[in-house]
C-alpha cells in the first residue's frame, strides 16, 4: 500500500507521518478482516473438523471475547511499554495465532488458537487510533483527514471480509483464511519497525502512578465485557433473549460494568478514565458508534442471508454481491474527511446516517423477485453513507483531549462499537427468527425495517454532535 493512499500530495501531512499511518493501516487491516472473514466458513469447518455447529461457533465467539478482554489494558500497556513496542508485540501475537490456527488439528485446538489470536487483535485497533491521533497532534494535522485513513479498515472489514472468505473457500482450503494474514502482517511488521517513531517510556513515566495496573478495575471490566458479548452471541438461538445463557451473562455483565464505573469514579488511576464520558465529544461518539452496530454489523448479518436464503445465490455469489457496498465506502472516505473539516461533524453524520437509512428501505420492501441490479445500485449508495458516518463520529471523540486521555477515548469508543455490533446483530437475529414463521420474505422485511429504525435514531442523535468541531490539533 502506497503512502499516497494515506494522504495525497498537497494535504500537508509530512512524509514520515504518512508512512507511519500507512504502517498502522496495513497492520490493522488483517486484524479487522479476521473478525468477519471466518464467519462465512463455519459450515466448512463443521464438515472438515467433524464437529458440531454449536462447538464451531466458538471459533468466532472465542476470538471476539478475547479481543474484548484486552481492549481495556491497552492504555496501561502503552504507557508501560511504549506504543511502538506494544504495536509490534500485538502484531506478533496475532501473526503467531494465525499460523497456529492454520495448523489446528481439531475444533478444540482451533478455538484455543483463535483465542490467542484475538488477544493480539484486541490491542491493535484501539492502539492504532491512539497512535494516529498522537501523530496528528505532533504536526497539527486535521483529525478528520487522519480519521478518513484510519477508519478504512473499520469500514471495509465487515464488507470485504465475507467477500474474501467466499473467494478463498471456493478455490482453497479453509486454512488459507488464516495463512492469508502472514504476508500482510509481515509487511506491517517491517513497516512498523522502519516508520513508527520510537516512544519508549522514560523511567519516570514507568514509575508514575498512571503506569500502575488497576487490578480491581481489570477484574471488573474484563468479565463484564465477556458477559455482555457472550450473552448477546447466544441470542440468535431458539428462545432469543429468554434463554438463560443469553440474559444471564448480559445481566452479570451489566452489573459488573456498573461496578467498574463506580470504582473508576472513585480512584485517580482507573484502568479506563470513564470521566471522559462527561465530555460531549466522547459521549456522543460512543453513543453513535454503539448504534452503528445496527448499520454495519446488523445489516451485514442480514445481507448475505438475504442473498442466499431468499434469492438462492451461493455463498461465493452472495459475497461478491456485497462488493458495491465496499466500493461506495471506499469512495466516500476522502470526501467525508474534507467535508467534516469544512461543514462540520454534525452535517456529515446526519447526512450519512440518513443516506444509510434511505438505502436500507429498498431491502425492507424487497422480495424474491426484486431486481438484483437495482439492489446492487442501492448497496453502492449505502456504502457511500457507511464510509461517511464513521469519520465525523470517530474524530469528534478526540476533540480537546491530550496525553493519556487519547488512549482512554480510543478504548471507550472501541468498546462501544464492539458491544454495539454484537447488540445490533442479536436484535436483528431475534427479529428475523421470530418473523420467519410468516415466511422468509416477511422475516427479512421486518429485520431490515428494524435496521432502518435504529439508523434513523442514529441520524436524530447525530444532532448532539458539535455543529463545527475543531478538527485540527
Amino acid at each position: 500500500m502506497s503512502a499516497e493512499v494515506i494522504a495525497p500530495a498537497g494535504t500537508g501531512i509530512p512524509r514520515d507521518v504518512r508512512m507511519a499511518l500507512t504502517a498502522l493501516v496495513v497492520g490493522a487491516a488483517a486484524a479487522v478482516l479476521d473478525t468477519t472473514i471466518v464467519a462465512i466458513a463455519l459450515q466448512s469447518l463443521v464438515t472438515d473438523l467433524h464437529s458440531s455447529v454449536g462447538q464451531i461457533q466458538w471459533v468466532s465467539t472465542g476470538y471476539l471475547l478475547a479481543l474484548a478482554v484486552v481492549i481495556p489494558v491497552t492504555g496501561w500497556a502503552q504507557r508501560r511499554f511504549g506504543g511502538k513496542r506494544l504495536w509490534l508485540g500485538a502484531l506478533t501475537v496475532f501473526l503467531l495465532g494465525s499460523v497456529l490456527s492454520a495448523c489446528a488439528w481439531n475444533a478444540g485446538s482451533l478455538i484455543a488458537f483463535r483465542v490467542f489470536q484475538g488477544l493480539g487483535a484486541g490491542i491493535v485497533f484501539p492502539l492504532m487510533m491512539t497512535l494516529a491521533m498522537q501523530s496528528a497532534a505532533a504536526f497539527g494535522g486535521s483529525r478528520s483527514r487522519i480519521m478518513a485513513t484510519m477508519s478504512m479498515p473499520v469500514a471495509l472489514g465487515p464488507i470485504l471480509g465475507p467477500v474474501l472468505g467466499g473467494v478463498i473457500l471456493n478455490w482453497l482450503d479453509w486454512r488459507w483464511l488464516f495463512l492469508i494474514n502472514v504476508p500482510i502482517v509481515a509487511v506491517a511488521l517491517w513497516m512498523a519497525v522502519k516508520y513508527l517513531p520510537a516512544d519508549r517510556p522514560t523511567p519516570a513515566a514507568v514509575r508514575d502512578s498512571r503506569s500502575g495496573l488497576d487490578g480491581l478495575g481489570l477484574v471488573l471490566v474484563a468479565p463484564a465485557l465477556v458477559g455482555l458479548l457472550l450473552g448477546l452471541s447466544n441470542v440468535h438461538k431458539d428462545g432469543g433473549f429468554g434463554r438463560t445463557d443469553a440474559w444471564g451473562p448480559v445481566l452479570a455483565g451489566v452489573v459488573l460494568l456498573i461496578a467498574f464505573v463506580v470504582h473508576a469514579l472513585r480512584v485517580n488511576a482507573a484502568l479506563v478514565d470513564v470521566r471522559l464520558l462527561g465530555k460531549r465529544g466522547v459521549a456522543s461518539s460512543s453513543m453513535l458508534l454503539f448504534l452503528t452496530g445496527f448499520c454495519i454489523y446488523g445489516a451485514m448479518f442480514l445481507l448475505p442471508l438475504y442473498w442466499q436464503n431468499l434469492r438462492g445465490f451461493s455463498v461465493l455469489e452472495a459475497a461478491l454481491l456485497l462488493i458495491p457496498q465496499g466500493v461506495g465506502s471506499l469512495l466516500s472516505r476522502t470526501l467525508a474527511g474534507r467535508l467534516t473539516d469544512t461543514i462540520g461533524t454534525r452535517a456529515v453524520a446526519v447526512t450519512g446516517f440518513a443516506l444509510i437509512a434511505i438505502t436500507t428501505v429498498p431491502f425492507a420492501l424487497a422480495d424474491a423477485g426484486t431486481s438484483r441490479w437495482w439492489l446492487e445500485g442501492v448497496l453502492l449508495l449505502r456504502g457511500l453513507g457507511l464510509g461517511a458516518v464513521l469519520i465525523p463520529v470517530m474524530s469528534v471523540a478526540y476533540v480537546g483531549l491530550e496525553g493519556p486521555q487519547v488512549a482512554d477515548a480510543s478504548m471507550i469508543t472501541r468498546v462501544a462499537q464492539q458491544v454495539g455490533g454484537s447488540f445490533g446483530t442479536a436484535i436483528v437475529a431475534v427479529v428475523l427468527q421470530s418473523a420467519l414463521a410468516s415466511g422468509p420474505a416477511e422475516g427479512f422485511r421486518q429485520a431490515f425495517w428494524w435496521t432502518v429504525g435504529f439508523t434513523v435514531l442514529a441520524a436524530v442523535l447525530s444532532f448532539a454532535l458539535p455543529a463545527k468541531a475543531e478538527t485540527r490539533n
